[in-house]
């Protein structure tokens, strides 16, 4: 009877091990708390009181303490979990790096999408709290997730998931050196000293699809997929820069949502038309 039982929690783990989605994240946490960090400086008083207002009660309540949660969330609540987990993403680089919510939405649940819809939440006095709180978490996330060029790729590879690379003597794959494994070759400390040196980015662009769409063409630039599937510092010294630039230009245009939705102004428009 043992042997029966313990069989049947065997296969059991195996389905749910298989059930799990493939692994979205997006700059690891080093990445998603600097974004944070950063945007938090950007809050007009009056959204940095709806900030503290709406995170009070949270073991870290801060942009940078709650920057992971949406990733946490497929642990702590798999139902959630489940359901957002199309949102950390979109797949446009195989229609040339085109949003087209016809061709490459996934009915919706995509990162651009997401983004439009956890804002509106936000911004929407007439919800309760925790709804407003629980978009909050939402939208600090996908700002990040969106600029992270394997975010917006392709589909074929899963964002460069299953494209193997051996980085710097250690097997692992495109998507993570973009998440996190370049920017770990740097020390921790100074990390937002690093990216407030870099040029301020122009924040005229306040649609998220365009967001995707520059994301993506990031990944087609030449030598992001290396021809060799060996690399390290050169390709270290080449992408490095260009994905705290991304990082630099999440944090900023997350300050600037939270302030259109959560300050005295109107949020920022987030419906470009489609494709645009």
């Amino acid at each position: 009877m043992r042997g029966k039982v313990l069989v049947a929690s065997v296969c059991a783990l195996a389905a749910t091990l298989l059930a799990v989605p493939p692994s979205a994240n997006a700059w690891g946490a080093r990445g998603h708390n600097a974004t944070g960090t950063i945007a938090e400086m950007r809050l007009s008083p009056s959204a940095r009181n709806e900030v503290n207002r709406l995170l009070a009660g949270e073991p870290n309540p801060s942009l940078a303490g709650v920057s992971t949660w949406a990733d946490e969330v497929r642990q702590n609540d798999p139902e959630l979990g489940k359901r957002s987990a199309p949102w950390h993403y979109v797949n446009i680089g195989e229609n040339g790096c085109v949003y087209d919510p016809a061709v490459n939405g996934n009915n919706g649940d995509n990162v651009v999408e997401a983004i439009r819809v956890q804002t509106g939440i936000l911004a929407d006095k007439s919800k309760s709290d925790a709804e407003r709180r629980q978009a909050l978490k939402f939208v600090v996330h996908f700002v990040g997730d969106i600029h992270q060029p394997m975010h917006a790729g392709y589909a074929r590879d899963r964002g460069g998931n299953e494209f193997k690379v051996d980085y710097l003597g250690r097997n692992t794959n495109l998507h993570s050196v973009w998440d996190s494994r370049m920017l770990e070759t740097r020390p921790a400390s100074g990390e937002v000293d690093r990216l407030l040196a870099l040029p301020a980015p122009n924040l005229s662009d306040t649609d998220p699809a365009h967001w995707a769409q520059d994301s993506c063409r990031i990944v087609e630039r030449t030598g992001v997929y290396p021809a060799s599937h060996t690399i390290g510092d050169e390709y270290t010294q080449q992408f490095l820069p260009v994905a705290e630039s991304q990082l630099r230009l999440a944090s900023e245009r997350l300050g600037q949502l939270l302030n259109g939705a959560l300050g005295t102004g109107a949020p920022g428009p987030l419906t470009g038309s489609a494709g645009s």
